[in-house]
């Protein structure tokens, strides 16, 4: 089972799209919320490239990126790879 690894917020939409689409494609993942522990905000930046919007996503720690990366991932076959 692929490492699923998310940054996000409580009030981004596209957070929960990206939730709900890891969940409907049966992923568990692990949540650090950058608005309630700057620490996690500074280390998303390092493993991003300096990417600020969130969700910010890594699987086995490769970043894959936002939602519409994610989406675009899904939609490419790329997740059912991982």
């Amino acid at each position: 089972m692929p490492v699923v690894e998310m940054y996000t917020t409580a009030i981004c939409p596209y957070c929960v799209a990206a939730k709900n689409l890891l969940k409907q494609k049966g992923f568990d993942y692990t949540e650090f919320r950058v608005d309630t522990d700057p620490s996690r905000f500074e280390e998303m930046l390092a493993r991003s490239g300096g990417r600020r919007s969130v969700p910010q996503i890594f699987i086995n720690s490769n970043h894959i990126g936002g939602f519409d990366d994610l989406v675009a991932a899904d939609r490419g076959g790329k997740l059912e790879n991982l």
